[in-house]
């Protein structure tokens, strides 16, 4: 098969948008026909949703179904299901697998959430306890998973459990699809600062799991996981946004059209901010473009760490901003929250939200050590743990 270019892109995008006009096609018809077409993500294989051509060149679809207003697949809804869930299955699934989820996944159809932090595994995530046992064709999971966003609202889950607890915690940990729906699986709030309950813990008890759903090979869960938590902070770091998109963007507008709110001091810190921003947003650019090339490496932990930094610091310059005004919070009711909307709620809001991205998708502190390990090819910092059985280490 030739590789497309970008006429053959545009021509390939005409074509569906004359079979199926936006303006008088269901909007899940048309975005299983775009899939169905290779336009939903072109690198990937054909019959898989794309049509082996260069990443580079998905701009050119989405351009011109952006000119024709059709309907794209909320993103932000299903973000977990597109930044990592597909790319793990991609890299490690059967082709059963790959046919069987990454349609509905790309289509908005099944929602996906990710089990695995745990109450005793967060930052070491490789001490996870979540233990599955062997039983036929099956896998029985008993554990708790925490911090887990949409896990209210998902069909499946991508899950990392303990199999063998005599070797030492990264060799004994394999990777699993889980059924959400299924009898053991108990979805719980956990209310936050701002009020909603976006995240959630999960109880998981004798929750059976076919082999058949399982992605890599038994034991070696943690080099699967990699691909996820590496695309994870690709997908929250590096996504892309025009200039003065993001956190910058509402309190560069309260200063353009708030004149009385502004103080010298205020004026240098939004400068600096500003700039600081947009180096972010050209480096995500950058990282994207070097993805065309393969696979996300460690540079992707960078890119979550500034946008942790500068999420914190944007929004309380925002706060102090609006003096009085910013001290207001509009709303604390109890919700359950399908996605985060940082640009479409108060100052407050984003005050607060903020907090949680030092340590959602990895915390600041372990990025610290894989930017400084892994980039800067520093030494590593000493640890006894790795050669102990997982069931030997203290907890």
């Amino acid at each position: 098969m030739t590789v497309p270019d970008a006429a053959e892109l545009r021509r390939r995008t005409r074509e569906l948008l004359t079979a199926y006009p936006p303006a008088t096609t269901d909007r899940t018809d048309f975005l299983k026909a775009r899939f169905d077409a290779g336009l939903a993500w072109v690198h990937y294989p054909a019959g898989l949703g794309g049509l082996d051509a260069p990443r580079s060149l998905q701009p050119v679809v989405d351009a011109g179904l952006a000119a024709a207003n059709a309907p794209d697949n909320d993103p932000r809804r299903i973000g977990i299901g597109l930044g990592m869930a597909a790319p793990t299955i991609l890299g490690f699934g059967t082709d059963e697998q790959k046919r069987r989820f990454l349609r509905p996944l790309w289509v908005g159809e099944e929602v996906w959430c990710q089990l695995f932090s745990e109450p005793g595994a967060g930052s070491d995530l490789a001490a996870l306890g979540t233990r599955a046992v062997r039983d036929g064709e099956e896998w029985v999971v008993d554990g708790q998973k925490v911090w887990t966003s949409s896990a209210h609202v998902a069909r499946w889950a991508i899950l990392i459990a303990r199999t063998d607890p005599d070797v030492p915690k990264h060799r004994g940990i394999s990777y699993f699809i889980c059924d959400m729906t299924d009898p053991g699986v108990e979805v719980r709030p956990l209310r936050q600062i701002t009020g909603e309950a976006e995240f959630n813990e999960v109880f998981l008890t004798g929750v059976r799991i076919p082999d058949s759903r399982r992605l890599g090979a038994v034991g070696e869960g943690w080099k699967v996981a990699q691909t996820t938590l590496m695309n994870e902070r690709v997908s929250i770091g590096g996504s892309r946004i025009p200039r003065e998109g993001g956190m910058i963007g509402p309190v560069a507008r309260t200063w353009r059209e708030r004149p009385e709110l502004r103080t010298h001091d205020l004026h240098q810190r939004l400068l600096t901010l500003w700039v600081e921003a947009e180096v972010a947003r050209l480096a995500g650019e950058r990282l994207r473009q070097q993805l065309v090339a393969g696979q996300p490496g460690p540079e992707g932990s960078g890119m979550k760490l500034a946008f942790a930094r500068l999420n914190q610091e944007i929004s309380g310059l925002e706060v102090e901003l609006l003096g009085d005004e910013g001290l207001l919070y509009s709303d604390w009711t109890m919700r359950r929250p399908e996605l985060v909307d940082f640009t479409g709620r108060d100052a407050g809001y984003r005050y607060l939200r903020s907090k949680g991205n030092s340590i959602e998708g990895g915390t600041s502190e372990v990025l610290l050590n894989i930017v400084a390990e892994r980039v800067l090819g520093l030494p590593a910092e000493p640890r006894n743990d790795k050669d102990v059985a997982w069931k030997d280490l203290s907890r």
